[in-house]
């Protein structure tokens, strides 16, 4: 009997929660990706806004913005990860409660970040998507202006 992986034999089957816990490890290696190529992009992006405007702030600004949004994408597939781990890997009464502590942290983050991104709170103000945030943040590089 040979062995391979965890102690299993070859040929041997995975269980639904072994393969549950490898969509999560899944997810966040997904989510860590989204955060450090999202650095990249902004940064990237940023310097493209800032060499076009000629102004720091126009680029800063657009870091800002952009990068923003993609911690708050990151946050979400990073909670998306602990969701299914919790629920169909290990669906335990303390689990789900780390599990709403960690929600209720990166809903605060979140918050928090929406906040500062926009400069209000999400109730006074209309949708925004990621990508008009974008399409803003070009506008501003080709205008030239700050805000």
């Amino acid at each position: 009997m040979w062995l391979c992986g965890r102690g299993r034999r070859a040929g041997a089957s995975v269980t639904f929660t072994e393969a549950m816990d490898h969509v999560a490890q899944g997810f966040e290696a997904f989510g860590a990706a989204v955060l450090v190529l999202g650095l990249v992009w902004s940064l990237v992006f940023a310097a493209v806004v800032w060499r076009r405007s000629g102004n720091g702030r126009v680029g800063y600004e657009a870091l800002r913005e952009t990068f923003g949004g993609v911690l708050l994408l990151g946050l979400e597939i990073l909670v998306a990860a602990d969701l299914i781990r919790t629920v169909a890997v290990a669906p335990t009464l303390e689990n789900v409660g780390v599990l709403g502590l960690i929600v209720l942290i990166r809903t605060f983050l979140s918050f928090s970040l929406e906040i500062e991104i926009e400069g209000v709170p999400p109730w006074r103000r209309a949708l925004v998507s990621g990508t008009s945030r974008i399409a803003r943040a070009a506008s501003r590089a080709r205008d030239g202006s700050a805000g």
